[in-house]
């Protein structure tokens, strides 16, 4: 996978054979001498990657990179902070400045390379549920937010053949979250299948195929977005590439240090959490667009695309679909006598009835105001108009009360079915209406049938 890679080094050799190197990739790439030009270029364009150079005059990399993260429109950009320092403290202060990975020169360019493609899959994921949520933003869909957004209180699944190593990874994570242990790669999908936050595994593992694990996690309905840290021996390459390309999120060297570890750790599950929070937003949002808030029923956008689809299947000799048009008689004087809480109310209670009377795959519908529509598929007129029968006696049969109050309520409905396969769904409606509007006329509370032309 390419990504658009802004690469900041004030040493200009250094940066020119970096920058080669991304172009053989295929890597789109745009360099900055310092943090200050990078800021400005990032503001302008903003790229998938920043490659930060840890050691400059001025602006240093950890300076950028906390303005990096600092800002909105630029902190879920990943950084990658590239020194020819090795000690424990630099990578600690890089990664609690908020880079996404610390690699020391002289580099393994094929580690590069596999940690810009893992950081380039997770730059686009995080840019979709973004697009999405600005979009939902813009048609005033999107809820309040419901998720945690911390990086504590994490459950840690930590999955290790080494019980001792297991317990060491547990006790370090054990003042911030809650792991649990597990050695045996079958109970540890099973584990899985609940809601985690992160899974740590042992990819040196000698009694399973920790790979195969983490394949397994990755392709697992319940695990798939469940951040992956590998616990990894440097020198075994092979594995640590492997693990990158399976979808490992991030690793952590062996022996490993327990400041890193917490580190890393909180930035997996920091991120997790927002991406949940973007996709549950997101989903929300699509159910706002399609649900009738007050009463539940699916909205009238939501029932006209169904009919749609459902009238592109109609063919001759194909089951029929039917409709029912339900208006509540005089609910006008419903709202004026007892005012617009109540009327909700009966609103509200007509959509339990309503829906209580028809099949599952039967459609209920909030159309409007006190105006309700079902779509029934694979249903005659003649079968349709004994449903609309019997929701009529459900709800008219049956006063409505709230609290000290009693509200009679009666509904008058038009039934009608589909008529052959050169039908269309607006015709269907239309059909419905004026069947309603023939029960209203003779008096509601009562049901009318439009007859098929002959």
């Amino acid at each position: 996978m390419t990504a658009r890679v802004l690469l900041v080094d004030d040493v200009e050799a250094s940066r020119c054979v970096l920058e080669a190197k991304l172009v053989a990739e295929y890597y789109q790439v745009t360099t900055a001498p310092d943090g200050a030009s990078a800021l400005q270029i990032a503001a302008q364009d903003p790229p998938d990657i920043v490659l930060l150079d840890l050691l400059m005059p001025g602006m240093d990399g950890l300076q950028a990179c906390r303005l990096f993260k600092a800002d909105p429109r630029l902190k879920h950009i990943p950084v990658v902070l590239l020194t020819d320092l090795d000690g424990r403290e630099a990578r600690l202060e890089g990664l609690e400045a908020g880079a996404d990975e610390f690699l020391s020169k002289p580099f393994d360019d094929v580690v590069l390379f596999a940690r810009l493609r893992s950081l380039a899959r997770l730059k686009v994921m995080i840019d979709e549920l973004r697009e999405r949520e600005d979009t939902s933003r813009r048609l005033g869909m999107t809820p309040m937010p419901g998720s945690r957004l911390g990086a504590s209180g994490g459950r840690i699944l930590v999955i290790d053949d080494d019980r001792e190593e297991a317990m060491a990874l547990a006790h370090d994570l054990a003042s911030e979250h809650r792991p649990v242990i597990e050695t045996d790669p079958a109970k540890a999908l099973q584990s899985a299948r609940g809601p985690i936050d992160l899974a740590v595994i042992n990819v040196g593992s000698t009694s399973f195929d920790a790979l195969r694990l983490v394949a397994g996690l990755r392709s697992g309905d319940h695990s798939r977005q469940a951040p992956i840290l590998a616990v990894v021996n440097p020198s075994d390459r092979s594995r640590l590439l492997k693990a990158l390309d399976l979808g490992v999120n991030d690793l952590l060297p062996q022996p490993f240090d327990p400041l890193e570890l917490r580190v890393r750790v909180r930035a997996l599950i920091r991120r997790k959490r927002y991406a949940d929070y973007l996709r549950d937003t997101v989903a929300q949002s699509m159910e706002l667009a399609v649900i009738d808030p007050l009463t539940g029923l699916n909205n009238r956008r939501y029932m006209m695309g169904q009919l749609d689809v459902l009238f592109e299947r109609l063919a001759p000799g194909i089951e029929p679909v039917a409709l029912l048009m339900l208006d509540i008689d005089h609910f006008k004087h419903v709202n004026d006598t007892w005012g617009h809480v109540l009327g909700d109310e009966v609103l509200r209670e007509v959509a339990v009835r309503l829906a209580a009377s028809v099949r599952a795959i039967d459609l209920p519908c909030r159309y409007g105001g006190e105006e309700f529509v079902v779509v029934m598929p694979g249903t005659r007129l003649s079968d349709a108009a004994r449903v609309a029968e019997r929701i009529r006696e459900e709800i008219s049969g049956k006063v409505f009360v709230s609290g000290d109050q009693e509200i009679p309520v009666s509904v008058s409905v038009g039934v009608s079915a589909s008529d052959g396969a050169e039908d269309r769904p607006e015709s269907l409606l239309r059909r419905a209406d004026e069947a309603l509007y023939e029960a209203k006329s003779a008096g509601r509370n009562r049901v009318v049938i439009h007859t098929p032309r002959s």
